[in-house]
């Protein structure tokens, strides 16, 4: 079993074919994220790429770890990472993960074939992962499009 790291997230990794991590996830980038009225600087993403395709994975029983979702979804070779998110103190899962591919066809047929699927006791919900749309510099440039947008909307009438 994966130890829980300092946020109480179980992480599975898959390694290319010459035993190393790949060059994306050896970069150190600085991820400053704002959810929940908070905003702080994220170190978990640094193991992850960036340019992935993400699937958020809901309604997991407690009994899923990060293996067992890599498992379920081994099929697909461009599976690079599992994520279970577990709570800190008791280690336990919070219901949700997150899994990461290299291929968007394998993103798009794991999200059709899974979705509804069993993985341990319960069947999962899959959908496009937000993590993206939650980086503070990326929702600066959205405020600034849509400002931008009912300006000129407004000129217009």
């Amino acid at each position: 079993m994966t130890p829980a790291d300092d946020a109480g997230v179980l992480v599975s990794s898959k390694k290319d074919n010459s035993g190393t991590k790949s060059q994306n996830q050896q970069k150190k980038r600085r991820v400053v994220r704002m959810a929940g009225g908070q905003v702080w600087e994220d170190s978990q993403l640094d193991n992850w790429p960036t340019d992935d395709y993400r699937l958020f994975v809901g309604d997991l029983g407690p009994e899923v770890t990060s293996e067992m979702l890599e498992q379920a979804f081994d099929k697909f070779p461009s599976l690079q990472r599992t994520r279970v998110v577990c709570e800190k103190k008791s280690g336990k899962s919070q219901g949700y993960g997150f899994l990461s591919f290299s291929d968007a066809d394998d993103f798009l047929a794991a999200w059709k074939e899974f979705n509804g699927k069993y993985v341990g006791s319960r069947p999962i919900k899959l959908r496009k992962s937000t993590w993206k749309s939650r980086n503070v510099d990326i929702r600066k440039v959205k405020r600034q499009d849509k400002r931008a947008f009912l300006e000129y909307k407004q000129g217009k009438r």
